[in-house]
């Protein structure tokens, strides 16, 4: 039986280099770090005001966006993305991008814009207490 080749020096050096990007995308796929839980009970996003008619605001520590319709009405999702559990970090106007997959989402329906995610954001509940925007998981 032929003895098989060793590996050449440059096998194994590209072999090294290599381990720690591919580790890096299976991170990036997984998406499951505490971050990306969804809401379990209501969060003090801020002031009402930071959200101006037509426009959109995200807030990543809550993996929240709220949105503001032109009658001035709030409506809020997460912005956990459905395809692979990524938190969204990208707000374009009214659209998110999620940084895994290139994901997008119309922030004022939930709806999917742009695959690979085929299901809409989660819809969670927003109200105004005291000039504060409370938002959290519906019932």
């Amino acid at each position: 039986m032929p003895a098989r080749p060793a590996a050449s020096r440059r096998t194994v050096l590209r072999g090294a280099a290599l381990t720690p990007v591919a580790g890096l995308g299976l991170t990036a796929c997984k998406g499951g770090d505490d971050r990306s839980a969804p809401l379990s009970e209501p969060v003090e996003l801020g002031p009402e005001s930071e959200v101006a008619e037509g426009g959109a605001k995200l807030y990543r520590d809550h993996n929240v966006v709220v949105s503001r319709s032109g009658d001035g009405t709030l409506k809020a999702y997460n912005t956990v993305c459905t395809h692979a559990g990524c938190p969204i970090n990208k707000l374009d106007g009214t659209k998110l991008i999620c940084p895994c997959h290139g994901s997008e989402f119309d922030v004022t329906t939930g709806k999917v814009l742009r695959e690979p995610a085929v299901a809409p954001l989660v819809p969670l509940t927003v109200e105004v207490r005291n000039g504060t925007m409370v938002a959290g998981p519906q019932t």
